[in-house]
């Protein structure tokens, strides 16, 4: 089953809120502050990582500065981790959030999505010798996902019941879970299945299947 979302999106905070005068106020407290509050990742290159210096980098990281230059305000960089991303947004620590944020019904509840940027799928990744193509042969597997990330909510509603699924805070956390063979599959985005491969050459997760194509 294909599930059509906007998976890289520009969510606004602002945007809960339910009319045009609102979004106009909330873009007038951003100019007047002169400061436009952004969350970003930093454990998901290359869209948001923290380099040698300590310092944010990557693709949303570039996209958040470019905002702040359109709006004439400066731009402060909030890390955020999947689990916490939509609360920041609901509890203004947050003025936008550019994220690998997969849209449903439930999350277009509280907050709006812009046109997505780039192209982004979640799948299920494992080892080659592993025979996967579908949910249901989860069954009797352990598979780990980043908590609160879309691929944790449609692997909680397609997963056989005897699937073991282990939740970790963050990708780092579940790239670590992954290496040390904790998990045998991973449920989460290309670009970290990349990573995984990078780090274990001889353990290297291939597609198994796509739980969500980006629209």
């Amino acid at each position: 089953m294909k599930f059509k979302t906007s998976l890289l999106a520009l969510t606004f905070g602002l945007t809960a809120l339910s009319s045009v005068a609102a979004h106009a106020d909330g873009l007038a407290a951003i100019h007047k502050a002169g400061v436009v509050r952004i969350g970003v990742p930093q454990d998901f290159a290359p869209f948001g990582s923290i380099d040698g210096d300590m310092h944010l980098q990557g693709l949303d990281i570039d996209v958040a500065r470019l905002i702040a230059d359109k709006m004439g305000v400066r731009v402060q960089l909030v890390p955020v981790a999947s689990a916490n991303r939509i609360a920041y947004l609901q509890t203004h620590k947050t003025d936008l959030i550019i994220s690998t944020l997969g849209k449903n019904s439930d999350r277009e509840k509280v907050i709006d999505f812009s046109q997505p940027y780039a192209p982004y799928n979640n799948s299920v990744f494992g080892v080659a010798s592993l025979k996967v193509s579908n949910a249901a042969d989860l069954a009797g597997k352990t598979i780990g996902v980043a908590r609160g990330t879309f691929q944790d909510l449609q692997l909680t509603l397609s997963a056989p019941t005897s699937a073991n699924i282990k939740r970790y805070e963050d990708n780092n956390a579940l790239i670590s879970a992954y290496t040390s063979g904790q998990i045998q599959l991973v449920g989460t985005g290309d670009f970290v299945a990349h990573a995984l491969a990078e780090r274990v050459a001889d353990n290297k997760p291939v597609l198994k299947y796509i739980i969500q194509e980006s629209a």
